[in-house]
């Protein structure tokens, strides 16, 4: 038993099961707190992890569409979920390139991925949510991997699902075919919306999940030691994920008032805004890692990786343009 695991059963003991939403959001908070999960003495890697290649277009992309609004002074770079930095420090060294000089936020709950993240981006300023930013700064913001760790409900036959303490063991309350919301997902993508349509900026979120909603399917997932785990076992110990709903997201988004752009595959966009000809610049500099840049590049694009499971969706400002590769 995991120390979460003995206080989420008393916790059940006393107030009754749980919610999916209550014992995933217990559990990732508790997980986040307490280690570093990145890399391979963590649990998983995310794509900014993988090559430098991934967070420079992400930089590419937010120079680009800065530079086509007129490039404003006072807009700042800001981050949701920065995991080790590295995603924010390889978009700055593009976005820097191309002139930008604002100030770097970083949304962060984690006081032990804080103390990384500050190692790698000494004057970035942390924040628990988008509330505390400077107020009236357009945003150059990304946000990679961060919702798909945020709650979802579960409910089966319109009832919501929970989590009881049975036996000695978790386990959900009732089986059948499941159908997933996340109220705290669109929660967060309206804030998004609302901060640019009054700042201005834009948004790039890239996260694994679908882009059509979906009326049935269990999409809850444990990950521990980069395999995968049973969600119920191990709580506070395993990081805890569940497939983004993209259409729900840019519906929270329209009613935020900002624009929504179309939803594209990881790969198709990062071909699309040349990781190919970067690869190639890359390898030139440095043939001895010609192998790795280009099983990185596999890794980041092939549809049987990365490619296709995960998505990116752009979020901006009414005023501001297209961000490149996701435009109707």
């Amino acid at each position: 038993m995991t120390p979460l695991g003995r206080a989420l059963a008393e916790r059940i003991k006393a107030e009754g099961p749980l919610s999916v939403e209550a014992y995933m959001d217990a559990c990732n908070a508790y997980y986040y707190a307490t280690r570093d999960p990145l890399g391979a003495g963590g649990d998983f890697t995310t794509a900014p992890e993988i090559h430098q290649m991934f967070g420079e277009i992400v930089g590419a992309a937010l120079a680009d569409v800065w530079t086509r609004a007129g490039k404003p002074e006072n807009a700042i770079y800001v981050e949701l979920g920065p995991g080790r930095g590295t995603l924010a420090n390889d978009a700055l060294r593009v976005l820097r390139r191309a002139g930008f000089d604002g100030e770097v936020h970083l949304v962060e709950t984690s006081n032990t991925l804080r103390e990384t993240q500050a190692k790698l981006l000494p004057d970035a300023e942390f924040h628990t949510s988008l509330l505390t930013l400077p107020p009236g700064r357009p945003l150059l913001l990304a946000a990679n991997e961060f919702f798909d760790a945020l709650p979802v409900r579960q409910f089966v036959a319109d009832v919501e699902r929970r989590v009881e303490w049975i036996g000695g063991h978790f386990a959900f309350d009732r089986d059948g075919e499941v159908r997933e919301t996340s109220p705290a997902r669109e929660e967060v993508a309206a804030e998004i919306a609302k901060q640019l349509n009054v700042r201005g900026g834009a948004a790039i979120i890239i996260d694994y999940g679908h882009d059509r909603s979906r009326a049935i399917g269990d999409t809850l997932q444990a990950v521990r030691g980069h395999a995968y785990a049973l969600p119920l076992e191990q709580p506070g110990e395993q990081d805890l994920t569940a497939h983004v709903d993209f259409a729900a997201l840019a519906e929270a988004v329209r009613k935020g008032g900002a624009a929504a752009s179309r939803v594209a595959s990881q790969g198709t966009w990062l071909e699309t805004l040349g990781i190919a000809a970067r690869a190639m610049a890359l390898a030139a500099k440095n043939p001895q890692d010609t192998e790795a840049i280009a099983a990185a590049r596999r890794r980041l694009c092939d549809e049987e990786e990365m490619g296709r499971l995960f998505k990116v969706m752009a979020i901006r400002a009414p005023e501001w343009p297209e961000v490149a590769g996701l435009e109707p």
